[in-house]
């Protein structure tokens, strides 16, 4: 059976019978539009409508020269696409060639393309990066803190290549309308950063025709993302972001007969998102950091585009968003890291920010922080970084600065409904310890996407340096074992029985049979924070095994006890794994112990007796001993695999101490 088929039957299998009917019937309708069989399909002219910028007057503080710089890069042909750097893909680039492998894509009805498949498109998430036109954005920034013709003229050339190259329907472009969504809200905010209705970018006869263009594609992209959001169990960070978009380019262009009620349901269903996909704690449901973050920044561009033009969001959706950056202020170390839990892809909605060592985690806490008038957050930020001033504004560095310092320390903290925890001493202080454990759910939906097979998985960083790592994620769409490698049992800090992962995959974005994880208990005291979780992943062996792991932290002994059992009845083959920050320098001293150096702190982890020891390295041929910071890019790290052939009920102790 071929790979296509065997997913498209898996896939079936995670759907309802009112999911199948959904789909059967957006076919129709895609075949209809194919035909130009429904109606509609002619495009009203703009009227004129007053509308508001997100932020009023339009922030100058920044360094200019940062914008500058990279806008005049993209104006001499050099690009940078997710882990992809100084591409040479001339200005403007083929829109519809994908700069990672130079494959081009047909120019054929999207609803024909298969971007899952390699040999028709190459890598299409490099390819729909470079189109969601990010760069549209800096090009505008650069124009708007200089008045410099050569910007505005580049962001004119740049978009009459894009719609000349990609018309309705035609290409690559057109085959998701999440990507359709990203388009819109960069369109947005380049749109007022290059003056709006009022642009010199509009003069002429070539301008005039560019805004008519423009718009003509606007309303054209809104249409489309109405009639395919992403529904059931594809209902994730994706119907937000499409959401997203739909809703800032109503509010950016009420031009249309249709503006009002697109922006309203969009609204509508914004709110009610937001509420399902993240809980109460503030947690996301889907169990990807990287998502969490994405979707709390995109419902922030929502609340403060709705507020610029008198559309109030509810006081549940604004709790809900604090409580968001909560979590992430929580799990964030005094060093700035968050752990790489799940999927990530480094995608945001818009970018704002070129400054050097840019952390999308501190940036949303930092405009959290004057939004929501928390010092808690502005102490985890530390700065007010240059998109929270492109979004909020000049002044609002001054509302941040006056912030005073937070009444109280930070503590261990439960997150019960996602099944996070963070176990720490010192928190907030120099001499932090913070572990960060995962006893939640596989993911979201049926099919949880973006989700790791990473039941009682944990992280550590001390000093604000981190020692025990998530690896991250690496690739999507391609290269498949390693996508299988670095959402696997193997690339977290847990346990693998039998070499099989914990839940079962059946897609690069698909799991059939989910491990369900459950704390049995936590208690935190000012001697020690105590975990104790489990997980019925392996109860689908032959001779099923339940995992329980215990977590305890002992406070001032400066130690962190994990006690694996592993509950069965016959024999096993098991391993181990603990991964390490690519900046600890790790080797097995001779009585076993794991000496693990850093330069701000020195770990020693003394391993179960009974266990087999192994580093693992930079191995290529069974993936092992990688971390990939930022998609696209991997480097070699040292991995922990400890191993070992149990029979029957077997508990397993190890011990962390740090100096």
């Amino acid at each position: 059976m071929s790979t296509t088929i065997s997913w498209r039957l898996n896939r079936l299998r995670a759907m309802g019978p009112a999911e199948l009917c959904w789909r059967a019937a957006q076919a129709v309708v895609d075949r209809c539009e194919r035909w130009g069989l429904v109606l509609g399909s002619d495009l009203p002219a703009p009227a004129p409508a007053a509308r508001s910028s997100w932020v009023s007057p339009l922030p100058t503080g920044v360094q200019p020269a940062l914008y500058t710089h990279a806008a005049d890069r993209i104006l001499q042909g050099r690009w940078d696409v997710l882990g992809l750097h100084d591409l040479a893909l001339g200005f403007p680039p083929e829109w519809n060639r994908d700069p990672k492998t130079g494959l081009t894509s047909p120019l054929i009805w999207g609803g024909r393309i298969d971007y899952r498949d390699e040999r028709v498109v190459g890598d299409i998430r490099y390819l729909w990066e470079l189109n969601r036109h990010s760069e549209l954005v800096t090009l505008a920034q650069a124009w708007h803190l200089t008045r410099e013709a050569r910007y505005a003229d580049g962001a004119l050339r740049l978009l009459a290549s894009w719609l000349e190259q990609c018309p309705l329907r035609i290409g690559p472009n057109w085959t998701s309308p999440l990507e359709a969504a990203m388009r819109l809200s960069n369109w947005a905010f380049a749109w007022h950063l290059l003056g709006g209705d009022s642009a010199p970018l509009f003069d002429g006869e070539t301008g005039r025709a560019l805004r008519r263009n423009w718009l003509a594609s606007v309303y054209q992209h809104c249409r489309f993302v109405s009639r395919r959001l992403s529904r059931y169990s594809s209902a994730n960070n994706h119907l937000i972001g499409e959401l997203t978009g739909w809703f800032i380019a109503c509010a950016t262009w009420p031009l249309w007969p249709e503006s009002a009620r697109w922006r309203e349901r969009a609204r509508h269903e914004l709110e009610a998102e937001s509420q399902k996909q993240n809980h109460p704690d503030g947690t996301n449901r889907e169990q990807a950091f990287w998502y969490h973050h994405a979707v709390a920044d995109m419902l922030l561009l929502c609340l403060l585009v709705g507020r610029a033009n008198r559309i109030e969001f509810s006081r549940a959706f604004c709790k809900r968003l604090e409580s968001m950056l909560g979590f992430v202020a929580a799990v964030m170390d005094v060093g700035g890291h968050v752990p790489m839990i799940g999927d990530s892809d480094d995608a945001v909605t818009v970018r704002f920010s070129r400054e050097p060592g840019f952390c999308p985690y501190r940036s949303l806490l930092a405009t959290g922080a004057v939004l929501f008038a928390r010092s808690d957050f502005k102490a985890r930020a530390r700065t007010f970084d240059d998109k929270s001033r492109w979004l909020l504004g000049d002044e609002a560095a001054t509302a941040f600065t006056a912030l005073p310092p937070p009444a109280q320390k930070p503590s261990s903290a439960a997150f019960p409904e996602g099944g996070y925890y963070v176990l720490g001493r010192d928190l907030g202080t120099p001499h932090e310890a913070k572990a960060v454990v995962d006893v939640g759910p596989l993911g979201y939906l049926s099919i949880a996407a973006h989700a790791h097979a990473d039941a009682l998985a944990l992280t550590l960083s001390v000093n604000g340096t981190e020692i025990l790592i998530d690896p991250g994620t690496y690739v999507y769409h391609a290269q498949q074992a390693w996508r299988r490698y670095f959402r696997g049992t193997a690339a977290h800090n847990t346990v693998r029985v039998d070499r099989q992962d914990q839940s079962v995959s059946a897609g690069n974005f698909l799991w059939l049979r989910q491990a369900r994880a459950r704390c049995v208990l936590w208690e935190t005291t000012s001697a020690q924070d105590r975990l104790i979780g489990e997980h019925d992943g392996y109860s689908r062996l032959p001779d099923p095994v339940i995992h329980r792991r215990e977590v305890r932290l002992l406070k001032d002994d400066r130690n962190l006890l994990v006690t694996d059992t592993l509950t069965c009845r016959g024999a096993h083959a098991i391993e181990q794994f603990w991964h390490f920050s690519e900046s600890c320098r790790v080797h097995i001293a001779q009585d076993r112990t794991i000496v693990v150096a850093h330069d701000s702190a020195s770990v020693c982890l003394v391993p179960d007796t009974r266990l087999a020891l192994k580093i693992e390295t930079g191995d290529e041929d069974a993936p092992a001993g990688w971390i990939s910071r930022r998609y696209g890019e991997r480097v070699p790290t040292s991995t922990l695999v400890c191993s070992a052939r149990i029979e029957g009920t077997t508990q397993l102790a190890t011990q962390l101490s740090w100096s």
